[in-house]
């Protein structure tokens, strides 16, 4: 019965490619921006901008790594809340760091992959290597472009640590339900 679970599997991703999921982060009154970018609450021990969330609720990471799976089959995505820019910009840095994963076949050194790509500089918008020209505003300070750097440097961080519990399993082999979508390129973007 293989070609069974093959057509179940290609049933299930058509399914998943048919609604692109936003986040649920729409109201963002009180929340502070920087370039036009939502810094939303997160739930991390890391240092940085970003205000504290609940622990008990989903944050912006939750959604982006949950959602994952299903938006990185889209090449188009149309954005309704300044959250949805948010999340395009986590499901292209997911897919980045999957691609970074994709050889590691062990757990110790996946993470040491994932904290080589932490360590690589962040680019704000207007600067060589953002990834979406357009998607957030260009900074009017050097204060501004610093706030978001550091807040896109923590929210990176907060989901690589994530990632890697869903990309390998408890006993620290890769997660082939999880790898697999470093194949995919989200938005048509091409990762090197």
């Amino acid at each position: 019965m293989p070609g069974l679970k093959l057509m179940t599997w290609v049933f299930y991703i058509q399914f998943l490619a048919h609604k692109v999921y936003h986040s649920s982060f729409v109201d963002d009154d009180g929340i502070k921006k920087a370039c036009s970018c939502p810094l939303l609450p997160l739930k991390t021990h890391i240092k940085g901008p970003a205000p504290a969330s609940d622990p008990d609720k989903a944050d912006i990471v939750d959604e982006a790594i949950t959602f994952f799976r299903a938006n990185v089959f889209f090449k188009n995505f149309h954005v309704k809340s300044s959250a949805d820019k948010l999340l395009i910009y986590l499901t292209s840095y997911i897919n980045i760091a999957l691609k970074r994963l994709e050889g590691c076949r062990t757990l110790a050194v996946g993470t040491k992959a994932i904290i080589n790509l932490g360590l690589e500089k962040v680019p704000v918008p207007g600067e060589p290597g953002f990834p979406f020209p357009g998607l957030f505003t260009l900074p009017q300070s050097q204060e501004e472009a610093e706030l978001l750097r550091n807040y896109l440097k923590q929210i990176r961080e907060e989901t690589s640590g994530r990632l890697l519990n869903c990309a390998y399993r408890a006993n620290g082999f890769p997660n082939k339900w999880w790898l697999a979508f470093a194949k995919r390129k989200f938005m048509n973007i091409v990762i090197l």
